[in-house]
């Protein structure tokens, strides 16, 4: 399957995973916008990739052991997002921007996933 699609359809459907769980985070923070002592809660991603680009070490692995599994053995585990606690009250203006946000990413992975099946489309019905 990798030699016709890639790591990219695998890592835009983790994209679409990511934003599917991170709408269900900011709609439950608008849903519970007159909750008293509701805290907002939102999904960490962005700021441990961030971490890990900006130190610039990665994440390695080391087997220490012959039996110990490689890096590309552990399957990807897409429901892994962590939810925390992001402030002090839920701020719908700030809600509604996240969400909108969250869509215009949607959309894009959408999109992208779409031109990359129309460009294996394309070179199947040329190969015939």
């Amino acid at each position: 399957m990798d030699a016709l699609f890639g790591k990219t359809i695998e890592m835009l459907s983790a994209v679409l995973d990511f934003r599917s769980e991170r709408h269900k985070v900011i709609a439950s923070n608008i849903a519970n916008i007159d909750t008293p002592n509701y805290r907002p809660k939102d999904i960490v991603f962005k700021e441990e990739l961030e971490a890990i680009i900006g130190n610039g070490t990665g994440i390695t692995m080391a087997r220490t052991r012959e039996k110990h599994l490689s890096e590309r053995s552990i399957p990807v585990d897409r429901a892994g997002f962590e939810v925390v606690d992001s402030g002090e009250r839920v701020d719908l203006d700030s809600e509604m921007a996240k969400l909108t946000e969250n869509n215009l990413m949607h959309n894009l992975t959408v999109e992208l996933l779409a031109r990359k099946f129309r460009s294996l489309n394309t070179v199947l019905r040329e190969a015939k």
